[in-house]
């Protein structure tokens, strides 16, 4: 050490070293150092605490459970994740369940697409995605919407304009979004090429009472279609949507493809594509990400018999009258 300091331009051997004189040599003053570790040390330990507080008080208050099966600390687990897949990787055609799309003679009058089957973890997941606003599940949800569009536009969809149902105000203000518009934005994502034209809009309705008293304006109207049977959602529907002002130069001569989340009598589509004929446009079919009937068997029997990779083609069979 005397060497070193003899080096560093000290006195030499012979006279008495201070290490003061070289102040890389000396360790800082505690007071700047130990002082500060001590305050950054005890200040993440606190936060650490108060974030592991902080989750376990949110665990207790508001459990993050698979919303399928209930497993633990997922929105959807994997295995309810891969289950959806399975439901939703077979689009098939599903106006032949939707009574309102059909005339009496059995001839289709909208053609419609969808995901799949509304039943099991895909019914489950949609529910609590509209429901309880599980947005997370709507990654999963448009993806397999996604698939359906991509299934029954014809070619690569090029000039076509999605269309979404629009939600009613009553619904809107009670969970604060729309369902079909955040299902058709994640699908979107996945589907260059293809335009999207928010022009439907809910007008009030004035329709006769419905069986048991109770008119479609009263409160238990408002409530929606749910138990309703084939005429009564018609009846409930019809003249219930609009394009909006201004918004028709959007839809005039475009081919159209309306987009729901659940296909059931078909009445609420039947209305959406009546609207867009009013304005001009061309309605060529509709996608839904569930329908809440499979087809038939001989429905499945003549798909299986049409060419193969386009059979859930919308243009091969376009609308006629669907009023």
């Amino acid at each position: 050490m005397n060497g070193l300091f003899g080096r560093n331009g000290t006195k030499g051997p012979g006279h008495r070293a201070t290490r003061s004189t070289d102040p890389d040599l000396q360790p800082p003053p505690q007071w700047a150092a130990l002082h500060r570790g001590e305050h950054e040390a005890a200040l993440l330990r606190l936060i650490d605490w108060l974030a592991g507080a902080l989750a376990d008080l949110l665990a207790l208050a508001v459990p993050v459970d698979c919303v399928c099966c209930g497993a633990e600390d997922s929105t959807l687990c994997p295995s309810c994740a891969g289950r959806i897949r399975q439901l939703t990787r077979q689009p098939f055609r599903a106006e032949s369940g939707a009574p309102a799309l059909m005339d009496v003679a059995g001839t289709v009058m909208l053609p419609v697409v969808a995901a799949g089957v509304y039943r099991d973890e895909l019914a489950q997941g949609l529910l609590s995605f509209k429901r309880h606003g599980q947005h997370q599940l709507g990654r999963n949800l448009g993806r397999a919407l996604a698939g359906a569009v991509r299934e029954g536009v014809p070619g690569q969809g090029d000039g076509f304009l999605l269309i979404p149902v629009p939600t009613s105000t009553a619904a809107y203000v009670n969970r604060g979004f729309s369902p079909v518009h955040l299902l058709l934005k994640e699908a979107v994502r996945q589907l260059p090429g293809l335009g999207v034209a928010d022009v439907l809009a809910k007008t009030p309705v004035s329709s006769p009472l419905l069986p048991g008293g109770h008119g479609l304006g009263g409160a238990k109207g408002a409530a929606g279609q749910k138990g309703l049977g084939r005429g009564a959602r018609s009846l409930r529907v019809r003249g219930s949507m609009r394009v909006k002002p201004g918004a028709r130069a959007k839809v005039a001569g475009r081919s159209c493809i309306i987009v729901d989340d659940v296909l059931t009598t078909g009445a609420t589509v039947a209305e959406a594509a009546r609207a867009l004929h009013l304005a001009g446009a061309q309605v060529r079919g509709a996608v839904v990400l569930a329908a809440t009937r499979p087809p038939d068997i001989k429905d499945q029997d003549a798909a299986a018999a049409s060419p193969p990779g386009r059979h859930h083609d919308l243009e091969k069979n376009k609308p006629g009258k669907d009023e």
